[in-house]
């Protein structure tokens, strides 16, 4: 839980120093979080099928 909040916490200190030095994200916000929604549901998924095909 503790690496979630960390990451959290930077996340949010990276967002605020965008702003303050008036920087635009590298990626589009949107099509960023999807890219890592992605990676992460593709990360959990195999795992899961191989429980259910023992």
């Amino acid at each position: 839980m503790k690496m979630y909040l960390v990451s959290l916490a930077v996340g949010l200190l990276v967002g605020a120093l965008y702003y303050l030095l008036n920087v635009k994200s590298p990626a589009p916000p949107l099509v960023a979080l999807c890219g890592l929604l992605g990676i992460v549901i593709g990360e959990q998924l195999i795992p899961v099928i191989k429980n259910l095909i023992s």
